[in-house]
């Protein structure tokens, strides 16, 4: 009797295993959490195009200020393109931001977000975000923080408005040091003898004066306080904005190998003072975002992003000491 149990329970076991196909499936590997997703869609009848896109975010509560084809300027300047299209853009949602920076200004590092929209080589459209691990990881909100969360949620609404019959693609970067932000941060003191309407708008004509002579570009300027802040009535700083920050001689040979690397890019550049401190606070997301949750390696990549930073972080220094 005992040995015809075992025998029963062996089977059992088997067809547990086997399955109905008599096949064993191993189970399926967990996806790597990525910090950036690529939205894609077939696109043969040529119905969407950055315009569609924009006027998809647009109309589910994400205003895009910016939505720039990168392709005419890459012609103009080094007589070739990647792909045949490619625009970098931002994107915004004045509330949602405005409860997740009320409580955690460096999120200004991503006022606005960014994306690239490209035409691949297969005729696809795609869209580069980035997702809940990277906004958070970048700049230190939780990712468990429900304005976050909506954001990211609000994100995907959109690309799904956007592109009806797209789909996330599974991407298998290495997301290096997830814990890590990269972030740039600085702080100055401020001068209390100037009015600082004065302070902050000759400060930031010197900044402007001394990246644009050096190929940056300035894409977008957001005065926090008055487009956002106001409108809840929140007066807790003396000045915050933000810019969006680009340079043709970086994203044109990172967009080559890595046209995603739009969800970071332009970065955007934030300072602020409260009106209870005496210091500026400064900062952007590092490159090595970029090179981290991108698996860059190639030095045609690397060395331009590493080189912008270190002029920004230069010129931060010499007006500030």
């Amino acid at each position: 009797m005992k040995k015809i149990y075992t025998l029963v329970m062996a089977a059992l076991v088997a067809l547990s295993i086997v399955g109905c196909n008599g096949a064993y499936s191993a189970p399926a590997k967990p996806k790597k959490p990525q910090d950036i997703q690529v939205f894609t869609t077939s696109n043969k009848d040529g119905k969407v195009t950055t315009k569609t896109i924009e006027a998809a975010f647009d109309a589910t509560g994400l205003s895009v200020p910016g939505n720039n084809d990168m392709n005419k300027p890459f012609k103009t300047r080094f007589g070739k393109v990647h792909y045949k299209v490619y625009n970098l853009a931002m994107y915004v949602n004045n509330n949602i931001t405005y409860k997740i920076i009320k409580k955690y200004p460096k999120f200004g590092a991503l006022t606005p977000l960014t994306m690239s929209i490209w035409e691949d080589n297969d005729g696809s459209m795609n869209v580069s975000t980035l997702t809940i691990n990277g906004m958070s990881r970048a700049t230190g909100v939780p990712k468990n923080n429900p304005d976050l969360i909506a954001y990211a949620a609000l994100i995907t609404t959109a690309l799904k408005k956007a592109m009806p019959n797209g789909h996330f693609k599974d991407l298998h970067h290495t997301v290096k040091f997830p814990k890590k932000s990269f972030a740039i941060d600085m702080t100055a003191e401020v001068d209390s003898d100037v009015p600082m309407e004065d302070f902050i708008e000759d400060f930031e004509a010197e900044f402007e004066g001394e990246l644009e002579p050096l190929g940056f570009l300035l894409p977008n300027y957001t005065n926090v306080q008055e487009e956002i802040f106001d409108d809840h009535d929140y007066h807790a700083y003396d000045f915050f904005h933000t810019y969006s920050i680009c340079k043709f001689d970086v994203i044109y040979p990172v967009s080559k190998l890595h046209p995603e690397a739009g969800a970071w890019a332009p970065c955007s550049f934030y300072l602020y003072k409260k009106k209870d401190e005496k210091l500026m606070h400064m900062g952007f997301l590092g490159v090595d975002n970029w090179i981290t949750t991108l698996d860059i390696t190639d030095q045609e990549s690397i060395k331009p992003l590493k080189e912008a930073e270190g002029i920004i972080v230069d010129i931060l220094k010499e007006m500030t000491e």
